[in-house]
Order: C-alpha cells, then sequence, then structure tokens
C-alpha cells in the first residue's frame, strides 16, 4: 500500500454508531483501537485472483485477515470494514472501476459502500458510508 487517507475518519464515524469486530470481540471504535487498525490497515497484504468475472480477494493485516470470493453482478455475504455481516452487491462502474453496495443482514446503522479501481499499476481502495 502506498497511502491511507482518512480511516481514522472513518473509524470514528463507524465507531458512533456501531462496534468493531477484531477476533470475534466486540468493542467500540476508540481512539486506541483506531489507532492499531489505522496502523495494520496501512501496510496490507492483498491477493486478488479473477477468472472472468469471478474475484478472489484476500486481505490480510496483523489484526485481522479477510476474504471474499463473489461474482460480478451477484449478491454474495461479506463483512463491513468494522465486522458487521452484510450482503454485496458489486458491479462494474467502468472498465477498470468496481463498485459495491452493503446492506446489513441484521439491526441499523450506517450503510457502506466501497470500490476498487484499477489506475496503471495501482489498485485504488475506497471506502464509504
Amino acid at each position: 500500500m502506498k497511502s491511507s487517507e482518512n480511516f481514522d475518519e472513518l473509524l470514528k464515524a463507524l465507531g458512533k454508531k456501531m462496534p468493531f469486530i477484531i477476533s470475534d470481540v466486540s468493542i467500540g471504535v476508540n481512539a486506541m483501537l483506531r489507532k492499531v487498525a489505522v496502523a495494520a490497515a496501512s501496510k496490507p497484504q492483498v491477493e486478488i485472483r479473477q477468472t472472468e468475472e469471478h474475484f478472489y480477494i484476500k486481505t490480510s493485516t496483523t489484526v485481522r485477515t479477510t476474504q471474499i470470493n463473489f461474482v460480478v453482478g451477484q449478491e454474495f455475504h461479506e463483512e463491513t470494514v468494522d465486522g458487521r455481516k452484510c450482503k454485496s452487491l458489486a458491479t462494474w462502474e467502468t472498465e477498470n472501476k468496481m463498485h459495491c453496495r452493503q446492506t446489513l443482514l441484521s439491526g441499523n446503522g450506517p450503510k457502506t459502500y466501497w470500490s476498487r479501481e484499477l489506475r496503471g499499476d495501482e489498485l485504488i481502495l475506497v471506502s464509504r458510508l
């Protein structure tokens, strides 16, 4: 990863609404936890495999590892950045940019989205509320 911008602000906003999950232990997204999460997320190992419209993405940090398998245009289950279970739908926004809408499976909370865009040899991941 080259840079991370505003991840702490995203966690602050999510912390006002929902707990953050690390290793299946739910705790508030307080300042100390945000610092740990921001530090860990700044150097992830990312593995992406693609076969036509099928994607496998594994993201590993010192705090957490996530894996998602999905086909563009078909709903799938994953977790939001703060660990809430959701149903997601990824679609192509452009030839090089994928957008994903996340819908919580239970409870209330902020709506979240992510996008991944290939710009030259860089992959840009954006998470939004």
